[in-house]
């Protein structure tokens, strides 16, 4: 008699157990805890009243909660000649605009020297690289002298056009260009569409995990840009600088300046925590191998 031999498929199963996973899982709550301390202890300094604020020794958690700080802050912000809103719409709208420029011109640059062979183009790509190297109290000076020769003192393109220029945007995007398979450039090329619609509907699509990126680093930098040294109209001022002013009246507002730090924190936190779940999503689904 012949005797049929069924084949049997094999669930493979992790080769952990369930105390090692949640021996991990305790690990990683607790690194979580740890590197959020300074953000829970600028909460925390934030509510505190002034007598907990100086007491000794410190104290990490506050006692008596209470919001006078935040409320000093808006009445000190009430005296200015200028209002708060005025600060606020000056950083919104260089953030905004500094951000999207960056974006655009370190996108269209980067998909050039990627993807188009040209005479120079190892010269710029090593221009830029070596310019990663300058770090910005470095450039400080020349950019100053740059912009009282071309007269850009005093005016908002003293912070977006050299926002703009950045070169890690650049390079960022310029590696991840290089991953795209030229096969499939190509292959749109034959169908007729140019190098525009390539750009728009093949290559952003596909280095999304990079404008991401480039967008939290670009918008962190530029929110908490002061300017001082380039903005002298108080009506062109940024919302770091005017809050850095209450900051730094001394012992007596120490309660607002801990109210001034959290609050500098929100937008640019809750910015990270929504463009991280879609780079994480899009870094795992995303990708084309030759």
């Amino acid at each position: 008699m012949k005797v049929k031999k069924k084949l049997r498929l094999k669930r493979s199963t992790p080769n952990h157990s369930v105390a090692g996973d949640v021996f991990s899982f305790a690990v990683l709550i607790l690194l979580g805890l740890f590197m959020a301390l300074p953000l829970i202890l600028a909460i925390s300094n934030s509510l505190k009243p002034m007598d907990e604020l100086f007491i000794f020794p410190p104290r990490f958690f506050v006692r008596n909660p209470t919001l006078n700080n935040f409320n000093d802050v808006f009445v000190l912000m009430a005296e200015s000649w200028v209002t708060f809103s005025r600060y606020v719409f000056n950083t919104v709208f260089i953030t905004a605009v500094g951000t999207a420029g960056h974006l655009l011109v370190a996108s269209l640059c980067a998909y050039a020297l990627a993807k188009h062979k040209f005479p120079g183009r190892n010269i710029i790509f090593s221009v830029i690289v070596l310019a990663l190297m300058f770090s910005v109290q470095v450039t400080a000076i020349p950019n100053y002298l740059i912009m009282s020769k071309i007269g850009w003192l005093d005016t908002y393109l003293a912070l977006i056009v050299p926002a703009i220029a950045k070169p890690l945007g650049l390079f960022l995007m310029k590696q991840f260009m290089e991953q795209i398979p030229d096969t499939l450039l190509e292959a749109a090329r034959i169908d007729g569409a140019n190098e525009f619609k390539i750009f728009t509907t093949i290559a952003m699509p596909m280095v999304k995990p990079a404008w991401l990126t480039l967008i939290i680093f670009s918008f962190q930098d530029l929110w908490n840009l002061q300017g001082s040294n380039y903005i002298y109209s108080e009506e062109l001022k940024t919302m770091p600088y005017a809050l850095s002013q209450i900051a730094s009246g001394g012992i007596a507002r120490a309660g607002a300046t801990s109210a001034v730090a959290v609050i500098m924190m929100i937008v640019p936190i809750t910015i990270f925590i929504i463009s991280q779940s879609s780079i994480i999503e899009t870094m795992a689904t995303s990708g084309i191998k030759e």
